[in-house]
């Protein structure tokens, strides 16, 4: 089945999970929250190098069709004539996607690190009896230590920070789209016709005020439950922080999107 590939990536707590549900209302198009395929790729990518043996017996087309093979076969019982993935790590592969699909798009959700690490930093409270899996089911730290764990090269939110710089500075720049969660959350409409646009695909009548998500299931399971939990409405939500000022200072001014004279490549933020 012929059908066309995309990519939603960016920084956690940003909008990922909600702007799939949202896309998904569109009966031409799956997506849905993160998905396994960014683990399995980078594993099959090492398998498939000199690490391993028998690399000798794969050429560059050999390792597309197997890799190209990951996405068609785990996306085989869609029905959907365009699939949009979800993983951080993407921002880190623009390359290889390119190669694997040479008219493929990346949508980046973004959003102010200092609302990113607010926002897990409230999942985390609403579960205080129950440790969560993002620090490895620990009941020890504070809110320094955890910050300073998610915001590390390798943290959840430090490593797709780095990726979404690289993306964003990279060749590929050209096929990456940020979209931020405040546009999304206060003007879905403008933000969804920016995105079909960029996609070049034929716009939907979407309905912002009816959004259907469920991952309960898998939330529990990780022991944070409401993780990508989704509101059934679109709206911004407008709040206090939940860290102390000197934390929130310390990651205020990382939003390198922010900046007109930086965005070399012309990426289109939204």
């Amino acid at each position: 089945m012929s059908r066309r590939f995309y990519f939603i990536s960016g920084l956690p707590r940003s909008g990922s999970t909600l702007l799939g549900a949202v896309l998904a209302q569109n009966p031409r198009f799956h997506a849905g929250m993160t998905s396994p395929l960014g683990g399995m790729f980078e594993a099959l990518l090492e398998e498939l190098s000199a690490k391993n043996e028998f690399s000798v017996l794969f050429d560059d087309a050999a390792r597309q069709r197997v890799l190209r093979g990951l996405f068609d076969n785990y996306y085989a019982d869609r029905s959907a004539e365009v699939i949009f993935d979800t993983n951080r790590t993407w921002c880190a592969h623009m390359t290889a996607l390119t190669e694997l699909f040479p008219d493929t798009r990346v949508i980046a959700c973004v959003r102010d690190l200092p609302w990113v690490i607010d926002s897990i930093e409230r999942v985390i409270s609403q579960n205080s009896l129950s440790p969560s899996s993002i620090f490895n089911h620990t009941a020890q730290g504070t809110v320094y230590t955890r910050a300073t764990g998610v915001t590390s090269s390798n943290g959840l939110v430090g490593y797709a920070y780095d990726a979404l710089k690289q993306a964003y500075y990279s060749e590929q720049a050209n096929r990456l789209i940020l979209v931020q969660y405040e546009t999304l959350v206060r003007d879905p409409s403008h933000t969804l016709a920016a995105i079909y646009d960029f996609l070049g695909e034929a716009h939907f009548a979407h309905d912002f005020e009816r959004i259907e998500f469920d991952d309960r299931g898998f939330d529990a399971n990780i022991g944070t439950p409401g993780l990508h939990r989704v509101r059934a409405r679109v709206a911004p939500a407008a709040r206090a922080t939940v860290l102390p000022p000197d934390l929130f200072n310390r990651f205020e001014n990382l939003a390198f999107w922010h900046d007109p004279q930086g965005n070399l490549r012309g990426v289109c933020v939204v």
